[in-house]
């Protein structure tokens, strides 16, 4: 271990060392007993120090168990390497507690001859995820070497990712930065909150395309990635995504979801190099919310 690294909890000096690992894949293989430190079986949270051998052994892929289903998929692009497809709002991206089927996993799984193992049996091919209730592009590997390449350009933030967010009020700027850490909820654990002890940091730009007395819509870059955080930043601006039942619940039944769109997505392609670009058709009920809520001027 390198001088300079004393000290920090092992997933995360592992994460640093090893890009094309997400944490969580990491911390998997750490409680699976593929991950020794000194030789020895250890915890994600173990601390590691100058001297410390670290073994990290890549287990044999997992055989994919979940079913393929018929479900059709808005294709954005497609070839040999991955696959953009513009989700729509209410597809679960994965199985898990509570949704075993009819997942995007199961459509793509009908759809595509192959698909990348890195992310286990459950999530085939995935690199990012969306909320169930997001609509918007989303990035699919189909092979191993494409997943790695992906997801170190996710974790170095080199892919560019805006969204589009109807939310509630009239903002007082036209464009701003929310620079707030983002952790989970000392109380309510299936939220985030700006409020954690052991928030990560976090960083959102703004800017307000369309507005009227009631809503506004939005464009927002993500600059990290992390769990709710458009969802979050915008609740704690004072200005909640309209439709979000979990941090704006009494502004959430005058819509069938939240409004949150991943408009646009462009990184570099893992084979060929090129920098690649898409946007998402924005859904039918997100472009109806937005003709609603706010004026047709621009702001």
């Amino acid at each position: 271990m390198p001088k300079g690294e004393a000290q920090l909890r092992l997933d995360r000096f592992l994460a640093r060392q090893l890009p094309e690992y997400s944490r969580s894949r990491i911390q998997q293989l750490i409680r699976a007993g593929f991950v020794r430190l000194n030789g020895a079986t250890t915890r994600p949270r173990e601390l590691v120090w100058s001297g410390d051998a670290i073994e990290l052994t890549e287990p044999p892929l997992e055989k994919i168990e979940n079913q393929p289903e018929p479900i059709p998929l808005d294709i954005l692009f497609e070839d040999n390497d991955l696959i953009v497809i513009n989700k729509p709002a209410g597809l679960v991206v994965h199985p898990g507690a509570g949704h075993r089927q009819h997942t995007l996993v199961n459509a793509l799984l009908s759809h595509c001859a192959t698909l990348s193992g890195i992310g286990g049996k459950e999530r085939p091919g995935i690199v990012h995820r969306l909320d169930k209730e997001t609509s918007g592009c989303l990035v699919v590997a189909k092979t191993d070497t494409a997943h790695r390449e992906l997801s170190r350009q996710f974790a170095e933030r080199t892919v560019d990712k805006i969204y589009l967010a109807l939310v509630a009020g009239k903002l007082r700027k036209d464009a701003g930065v929310i620079e707030e850490k983002i952790g989970r909820h000392p109380v309510h654990r299936q939220r985030m909150s700006v409020a954690s002890a052991r928030g990560r940091a976090a960083k959102t730009e703004y800017r307000v395309l369309r507005s009227g007395e009631q809503a506004s819509l939005i464009e927002c870059r993500l600059h990290s990635g992390r769990t709710h955080q458009i969802r979050v930043h915008l609740h704690h601006l004072g200005h909640p995504v309209l439709g979000d039942k979990v941090y704006a619940p009494r502004l959430a039944k005058d819509f069938p979801r939240q409004m949150l769109h991943a408009w646009k997505i462009e990184f570099q392609h893992p084979t060929t190099d090129q920098w690649k670009n898409f946007e998402a058709p924005l859904a039918d009920d997100f472009a109806t919310a937005m003709k609603m809520t706010t004026e047709s001027q621009k702001a």
